[in-house]
């Protein structure tokens, strides 16, 4: 069965065999000389001064940044389920909130983010997504971000790469915090939450920071000596150290151009074959299908042909399938991918199978017609 659903992901056998070894201790030079190694990997790659490392998915960096940055006023943006979650943990921890939200294929307006935050000098922090998962939609944070920086430098600019980072090279000249989870482009098991801060997080969190266990101030203390504040998630960084060792003789930068090419060629094989592509501006990470009968779909692309793509969710569930792009995919494993649906298409008497999915895929990333 080929798993290309966007999280999780598969982990490829050299991450497998690497996360094999013997169990160590967190608190041994060994472990320390990994740690360091890997979040001096992690700031190369997310381009923050400071990184941390958090035993959580990544809703918990979600929460840890909510929590220690937000002193007055949240402003959060819903485009989806995980655009929701940062107003279900403002309420959760009674922290005042404004919630502007859209259509889930429809990015954020950076008009209607500063009406807002013009009309209520109380809001410090913005919380939002890069890639909104539920609809596999790319908002324009980093634009949103200087827009906003320029209004109010103070407003702390809380961004979920959960879906983003590994995905492609993301400007956080204006971002503050930088999230993302292990089981997405880094193609490991769930379980490792990491964040990039910002220089004006790292003094607001050590001037005052909140709670016990995802209390920041306490894990940055700790990581900057290359341990943790509480128990570390040996097994998975030291599968990232090795899913860093296997992109970098790649290269990050032909990484990403790899991903991108691969999404754009995907999502021209789908309309090639008559399907809508959902968000207006789609992000790399996934490839998004509504259609009438994609719960139909997706079934036959299960059982008959062994390729594992997810639905959509609430409304949308019956309505999208989602196809994962994230990490390392070989192109024959998407030309299988795109052909499987095609062929369910045909078996669901929706278009006749002819191959043009196949063909518009393989041509667009070998021959970039």
């Amino acid at each position: 069965m080929l798993l290309f659903t966007p999280g999780p992901t598969p982990s490829p056998e050299a991450i497998r065999v690497a996360m094999s070894v013997p169990t160590i201790h967190h608190r041994t030079p060994e472990f320390e000389e990994i740690f360091k190694v890997v979040r001096e990997k992690l700031i190369k790659i997310m381009n923050m001064p400071e990184v941390l490392m958090l035993a959580s998915s990544g809703t918990g960096a979600m929460e840890a940044a909510v929590t220690n940055l937000c002193k007055s006023h949240a402003l959060t943006i819903n485009a989806g389920k995980f655009g929701e979650r940062f107003g279900k943990i403002c309420k959760a921890f009674d922290i005042k909130y404004t919630e502007l939200k859209y259509n889930w294929d429809t990015p954020a307006s950076v008009e209607d983010i500063l009406h807002v935050i013009k009309s209520n000098p109380e809001i410090d922090v913005l919380c939002i997504q890069i890639c909104e998962s539920a609809g596999g939609l790319r908002h324009d944070v980093e634009g949103i971000a200087k827009a906003v920086k320029d209004v109010n430098k103070n407003i702390m600019i809380i961004a979920d790469g959960i879906t983003a980072v590994g995905v492609e090279k993301i400007d956080t000249a204006h971002i503050d915090v930088l999230i993302t989870g292990s089981q997405k482009a880094f193609m490991l098991p769930p379980g490792l939450a990491m964040m990039g801060l910002s220089k004006d997080v790292i003094l607001k969190i050590e001037q005052a920071s909140k709670g016990f266990y995802f209390n920041l101030a306490s894990e940055l203390k700790n990581q900057r000596k290359n341990t943790t504040a509480y128990t570390a998630t040996t097994t998975l960084i030291i599968g990232l150290k090795a899913m860093f060792e296997t992109i970098e003789k790649i290269g990050f930068e032909n990484f990403y151009v790899d991903t991108k090419i691969r999404a754009n060629a995907a999502n021209a094989a789908l309309e090639a074959i008559g399907l809508k592509i959902y968000p207006k501006t789609p992000s790399c990470a996934m490839n998004t299908v509504y259609h009438e009968k994609a719960k139909e779909i997706r079934a036959v692309v299960k059982k008959k042909y062994a390729v594992n793509i997810a639905g959509g969710q609430d409304d949308l569930k019956d309505k999208l399938f989602r196809i994962n792009n994230m990490g390392l995919i070989a192109p024959y494993e998407m030309a299988w991918a795109l052909n499987a649906v095609e062929l369910a298409l045909d078996e669901l008497d929706i278009r006749v199978y002819d191959g043009t999915a196949n063909r518009v895929f393989t041509s667009k990333v070998f021959k970039g017609a």
